[in-house]
């Protein structure tokens, strides 16, 4: 007894004087999310697309493109290549650089993400690419979404360094001159409108605009000519519109478009030219004939109470499909 009792208080003082266990101490939680990519990773990113597109336009096969191209950058290639499978000879793929000149890194812990790339000047000396590079869920890659074209003259915004990353914005971001949800039926509404539109003072005249106003005055003498009618609706893609923060509180929208133009007739029959027919699979149409064109419109949106003017920083628009009766 004597021993068993010398055992306990021996182990109630040991346990007495023992060390506490020391206590986790994790880092504290960031305020704002770090940059989804470094610049290393968005470079291999590049390098897998370059590869991709490479084998897929070398072969005009648009199944090669799913690895990496979805959304309106897979419709546009795809368009291309059954016009130029038609063609043959006459082949002209729009050119995509993959080298990086600017790179836009999201801050978010969420998904879908997106990157934006401003590329180096193609070999034919055509303007940069602006590509946006998507990953819808965590274990995906990131596919080239769409691509528009800087427009002459057109400078992209500061933003700040990949290594500190741009904060994305919600379609109803406040302190825009108008909310990224607000900016594509605005610039639809001016196609349609000119200036008679609700915000055709927002807008400057573009490249863009005035390259669809001359296409739809063709159109428009088509249908006259042929006794029918002409019609054209500009429907841009408000729940699939991107947009981040540039460094003076600003934003670049990127707003996806679908424009669809329909011609009708009195019974006459109307001739395709040889991009359309290979879209259509035959040369000649009677009654109606409908084209629609796939489009991704970028701007930079300022800051409220700054300057105000939404700028078309870049844009493209391609046929990508027409029916006929």
């Amino acid at each position: 007894m004597r021993r068993l009792l010398a055992l306990v208080l021996g182990a109630l003082v040991l346990g007495g004087c023992a060390t506490p266990l020391p206590e986790p101490q994790p880092d504290p939680v960031p305020a704002v999310p770090p940059p989804t990519l470094t610049s290393a990773q968005v470079e291999a990113v590049l390098a897998d697309l370059g590869s991709v597109l490479a084998a897929a336009d070398a072969e005009l096969d648009a199944k090669a493109l799913e690895p990496r191209v979805t959304g309106p950058a897979l419709e546009i290639r795809a368009a291309e290549y059954a016009v130029n499978k038609a063609l043959e000879d006459d082949e002209d793929l729009i050119a995509l650089p993959t080298e990086p000149a600017t790179v836009v890194v999201p801050t978010t812990d969420s998904w879908p993400r997106s990157v934006l790339v401003v590329t180096q000047q193609p070999e034919d000396l055509q303007s940069p690419r602006l590509l946006v590079l998507t990953q819808a869920s965590p274990r995906e890659p990131y596919r080239l979404w769409a691509w528009s074209r800087l427009l002459p003259d057109r400078q992209v915004p500061p933003t700040f360094v990949p290594e500190v990353g741009s904060a994305p914005l919600p379609l109803d971001a406040e302190g825009l001159l108008l909310s990224p949800a607000e900016v594509g039926p605005a610039y639809a509404e001016v196609l349609d409108k000119g200036k008679k539109a609700e915000h055709a003072e927002l807008f400057a005249l573009d490249p863009l605009r005035e390259r669809i106003s001359l296409v739809r005055k063709q159109y428009e003498k088509v249908a006259e000519q042929a006794g029918g009618k002409f019609t054209e609706r500009y429907e841009p893609d408000v729940e699939s519109t991107l947009a981040v923060s540039t460094a003076d509180g600003g934003a670049i929208v990127v707003v996806p478009m679908t424009t669809t133009t329909r011609i009708t007739t009195d019974d006459r029959e109307l001739s395709l030219g040889k991009a359309e027919a290979a879209l259509l699979g035959k040369r000649k149409v009677g009654k109606s004939t409908t084209f629609t064109w796939t489009g991704v419109v970028t701007f930079v949106v300022p800051p409220a109470g700054g300057p105000q003017e939404i700028v078309v920083l870049a844009a493209e628009h391609v046929r990508t499909a027409v029916k006929g009766k």
